[in-house]
């Protein structure tokens, strides 16, 4: 999904819950990190935080007390009048957020100690620009093998027919490119039970797993069918499979 796509997408699910999952009943098994308790772990109390593509901005709203001060930007105008609501709901003061490309960071060279990136589109020298000399990346990105089971069953899909592994290898080059000292990579294929059908029903209309999933005319019988051969009495089977670049410039 480029970024022109993902400011279509999330524009329309902005507008409905964010990046707000929380009620979904899933079960996972095989995470092997959480994100943003990533992002805590290697940065220090007095840092600045910029998050590329923060969404609703609940997870950087989480985790604010760890940082002297963040910053969330998202293409998306949906995804920031979420966030901006989130924020004037929370008892945080140390959060701005401002409607803003990936491709053209506007921030004063070398101000950000630490970026964060979780599953939304980033350009290496764009966050190479803003960090300071020894500042972190950490990017959290979906692999292309992610889900796989449904977007066979569907015949089309997010990456569908792309060689695992393809993106990360992308971006591990183009961090080199852009002069990081040190990339490192990580990977995990967890297996995901979704407890009930109406949960998987709310993932498909509420990310691009499946593109324009609804629209064709058989899309609820395929799903019914998926859902059918997929029970297990831990929930509807499928996979989620992540992978993580921590880069030092």
């Amino acid at each position: 999904m480029n970024e022109l796509e993902y400011k279509n997408f999330y524009d329309k699910v902005g507008k409905i819950n964010g990046w707000d999952f929380s009620k979904l009943q899933v079960t996972s098994e095989g995470i092997e990190w959480n994100f943003y308790e990533e992002v805590i772990r290697r940065s220090k109390s007095t840092d600045v935080l910029l998050d590329v593509g923060t969404g609703g901005g609940e997870n950087v709203i989480s985790i604010a007390s760890s940082f002297h001060s963040v910053f969330g930007i998202d293409l998306s105008s949906g995804m920031m009048d979420t966030a901006k609501s989130n924020l004037d709901k929370a008892n945080v003061s140390n959060v701005q957020f401002k409607q803003m490309s990936s491709d053209n960071l506007k921030f004063p060279i070398d101000l950000i100690d630490v970026v964060s990136c979780c599953h939304a589109p980033f350009f290496s020298n764009e966050v190479a620009k803003v960090l300071k000399n020894g500042g972190i990346f950490l990017t959290q990105q979906v692999s292309e093998a992610d889900k796989l089971n449904l977007k066979t069953a569907f015949g089309r899909g997010q990456a569908i027919g792309v060689v695992d592994g393809t993106l990360k290898e992308t971006y591990v080059r183009e961090l080199n490119e852009a002069g990081f000292q040190s990339v490192e990579s990580f990977d995990y294929n967890a297996v995901d039970y979704y407890h009930r059908p109406e949960d998987l029903l709310f993932l498909l209309k509420h990310t691009p797993i499946i593109p324009h999933f609804g629209h064709e005319d058989n899309d609820f019988q395929i799903l019914n069918d998926f859902i059918e051969n997929n029970r297990t009495p831990k929930g509807i089977c499928t996979n989620s499979k992540r992978f993580l670049i921590v880069a030092i410039k």
